[in-house]
């Protein structure tokens, strides 16, 4: 059940990377389009610095990108944590479904981006999280080593 568990944790890291190669691929060009380089940039500019610089829908893919570096590191813990104490049958299946949810928002914040929608996918995601996080505490902190494997 290992794998099952990990599956979708690496389909996100994938995911992610997809999201970064998305969001350069628009930004740069919006960059020099502005007739901006990065040169231009001042020492310790973040990404977010260039919210009202470039057009909105270019800056949508730098905010999925940051998201998918903040709350799917809880994701990606509870898996974790899960594959290695042992997984339930349904544990794999919430999974999958927390990576389905994460990947639509991302694909609707990275074009369509109409705040209510994106919303509810998050809080869906959101349930899958909860569940995953109390499977991560249930099965560590009510492990009992007499049941472990020698």
């Amino acid at each position: 059940m290992q794998a099952q568990m990990l599956a979708p944790a690496a389909v996100l890291v994938a995911w992610s990377m997809v999201m970064l190669f998305w969001m350069a691929g628009t930004r740069f060009p919006a960059i020099k389009a502005s007739g901006s380089s990065l040169k231009d940039a001042k020492p310790g500019g973040r990404g977010q610095d260039l919210d009202g610089v470039l057009p909105d829908k270019v800056q949508w893919k730098a905010h999925n990108y940051n998201h998918l570096m903040e709350q799917p590191t809880i994701f990606y813990a509870a898996s974790v944590i899960i594959a290695i104490m042992g997984a339930s049958a349904l544990d794999p299946l919430v999974a999958w479904a927390y990576v389905v949810l994460r990947i639509i928002h991302s694909i609707w914040q990275a074009t369509v981006n109409v705040v209510a929608v994106r919303f509810s996918l998050f809080l869906l995601s959101n349930f899958a999280m909860l569940y995953l996080a109390y499977r991560a505490v249930a099965v560590t902190l009510f492990h009992d080593p007499s049941l472990a494997p020698a």
